[in-house]
């Protein structure tokens, strides 16, 4: 079985520069996964967040695509609890018909930032709760493929452009907390690995796919792509001092609520000798989830997790300090392919 690798960009800002220039590093950096011959290329949301330039995937999706002619671009994710079904299912239908065949809505249910930037996208309104989703993701599929049951309170309103094919639509999860919901709805299902360090045991992928239940308007079976961090680079050394500046910002966003910048290796890693055991405990831990080395030890982890998971896409994810050192890890990866 030959593995399809992916990307999803986090949108960093590299190089102690502005999130402005981050934006346009993602273009380049799709621009260069599309020539090395990955799938897809994904745009994560994040708001208020120093280290992360992507507030708006949707724009920054329209932008990539025209500026690509291949690779499929898509959200990684949407996240949707801020958002009406009805205007995100225009706004994707409207890309794909820009670009037909190569458009991914990929929608999750986190926040992507803080409460309080939860609650100023939702005002004057109050943020969605966690019950919610369910039925947000039920209408947005409804919308993409034009199914509203005709019990429906939104019976006949149609998303526009109409005449147009949907979007493939992924549900985006860190455990199995979707895995129901996708697999009822006849959606793809991601499991990211890289979100947090808690098991993600391989029958989560085994029970969506036992569960799937085909639409008739979505996907005619299953999907799933499995999700995880990767930095590739002359040895598992060199990888693990080009991931210091990632580690660290972890520690301190989700240990401490901080979300900084993205340091330099070295200024991370004096910071970390200074960090209280518990933090430097999970610094590690949070290391030996990301799969690091060299290309021959990464191709090596990448199939292993492919086979355990029984997955037949891989999507990438990788933050460092400097830009280039993203792109040469996602050469060397695609060169040991």
């Amino acid at each position: 079985m030959k593995l399809k690798l992916s990307v999803v960009d986090q949108a960093p800002a590299h190089n102690g520069q502005s999130q402005s220039q981050g934006l346009h590093y993602s273009t380049r950096l799709a621009q260069l996964c599309e020539e090395l011959g990955y799938h897809r290329f994904w745009i994560a949301e994040h708001h208020d967040t120093a280290s992360y330039s992507s507030s708006c995937p949707e724009i920054l999706i329209a932008h990539i695509a025209q500026n690509t002619d291949r690779i499929r671009v898509g959200s990684g994710g949407v996240m949707l609890s801020h958002y009406s079904p009805l205007k995100v299912a225009e706004v994707f239908r409207t890309l794909e018909s820009l670009n037909p065949g190569r458009i991914d809505l990929g929608v999750g249910r986190a926040p992507g930032g803080t409460d309080l930037t939860s609650r100023a996208l939702a005002f004057p309104n109050r943020p969605n709760t966690a019950e919610l989703y369910p039925h947000l993701l039920s209408d947005l599929s409804g919308f993409l493929h034009d199914n509203l049951s005709a019990e429906h309170y939104f019976y006949g309103t149609k998303a526009t452009p109409v005449g147009t094919a949907a979007p493939q639509l992924w549900t985006l999860g860190s455990s199995s907390g979707s895995v129901d919901l996708a697999a009822e709805l006849g959606l793809g299902f991601v499991l990211a690995l890289f979100i947090g360090t808690h098991e993600r045991p391989a029958e989560i992928f085994a029970r969506y796919k036992a569960k799937f239940r085909a639409n008739g308007k979505g996907l005619d079976q299953p999907q799933t792509i499995l999700s995880t961090a990767c930095l590739c680079a002359d040895s598992k050394e060199e990888a693990a001092y080009l991931a210091a500046p990632n580690m660290y910002w972890k520690v301190m966003a989700f240990r401490h609520g901080i979300r900084e910048h993205i340091r330099s290796p070295e200024e991370a890693l004096d910071l970390y000798n200074k960090l209280p055991l518990s933090d430097q405990d999970y610094y590690q831990e949070t290391l030996d989830s990301v799969v690091s080395g060299s290309p021959t030890e990464c191709r090596e982890e990448l199939e292993q997790l492919a086979q355990h998971y029984n997955a037949e896409e891989l999507m990438l994810v990788n933050v460092t300090h400097d830009f280039e050192d993203r792109c040469n890890s996602y050469r060397k990866l695609m060169a040991a392919f």
